[in-house]
C-alpha cells in the first residue's frame, strides 16, 4: 500500500509531465514550472501547481483489517482526494501578455487531461498490491468557488485550472499480531461414517 509520500509523489508526477511537455514551447524551461502556491512572493517561475486542500474521502468498500502478510493484520488504506490549482505566476519577470497566458493554460490543460490516470505503482514502485489507478479530473468549482481559493490567500483572482485527483490511498501503520495456532484438533471418519 502506498506510503505516506504519496501526496508529494503526485504533485511531482504531475510537475514534470508539464516540464516534460511544455518546455520549451510554449514555456522555456523546466524551471519555469514548479509546485507552488501563488501566495509566495520573489519567485521567477511561469506556471504554478498549488495544492489548496485534501479531503478524505469515503471509506471504501474494505474489512476493517487486512493481512500484511501470513501472520500479521493491519488497517486498511485510507482514501483521500488531492484537490490543485494550476496558475500563471502574476510576480513572475518573464513579460507574459494575455496571449501568452492563454497558450500556457491551453497546453497545461492538454497535458493534464490526457495523462489523466496515474498507476500509483508510476510513483511507488515497491508496491506489492494493484491499488487502483489515480484519477485526474477536472474540479467542479463555480467562478465564485474559486475566488475563494484565491481570497484565502489574499490575491485577487485570475485564470487558472482546478482539478482533482483521487483515490489517493494512504497506507496505515498499525500492524496487529495475530496469535499463532498452539493447539488443533481433528476428527477422522472412515468410509461408514465411524470416528476414529
Amino acid at each position: 500500500m502506498a506510503d505516506y509520500p504519496i501526496i508529494s509523489d503526485v504533485s511531482s508526477h504531475l510537475v514534470r509531465s508539464l516540464r516534460q511537455k511544455m518546455c520549451p514551447e510554449p514555456i522555456p524551461s523546466p524551471n519555469n514550472i514548479d509546485v507552488s502556491s501563488p501566495a509566495e512572493q520573489d519567485v521567477d517561475y511561469i506556471l504554478g501547481l498549488y495544492l489548496y486542500d485534501i479531503r478524505e474521502e469515503g471509506d471504501i468498500s474494505t474489512p476493517p483489517l487486512i493481512s500484511a502478510d501470513r501472520t500479521r493484520l493491519k488497517k486498511p488504506p485510507r482514501p483521500y482526494a488531492l484537490y490543485y490549482m494550476l496558475f500563471i505566476n502574476g510576480s513572475s519577470q518573464m513579460g507574459l501578455k494575455a496571449h501568452d497566458i492563454q497558450k500556457i493554460i491551453g497546453r497545461a490543460a492538454q497535458i493534464v487531461n490526457d495523462g489523466n490516470i496515474i498507476n500509483p505503482r508510476t510513483l511507488q514502485p515497491w508496491l506489492e498490491t494493484n491499488e487502483p489507478p489515480i484519477i485526474i479530473s477536472p474540479a467542479r468549482l463555480s467562478l465564485e468557488d474559486k475566488v475563494r481559493v484565491w481570497s484565502a490567500i489574499n490575491k485577487p483572482y485570475q485564470i487558472s485550472l482546478f482539478y482533482r485527483a483521487a483515490p489517493v490511498l494512504l497506507s496505515s501503520e498499525i500492524i496487529i499480531e495475530t496469535p499463532r495456532v498452539t493447539q488443533a484438533e481433528f476428527n477422522i471418519e472412515d468410509r461408514h461414517g465411524k470416528e476414529t
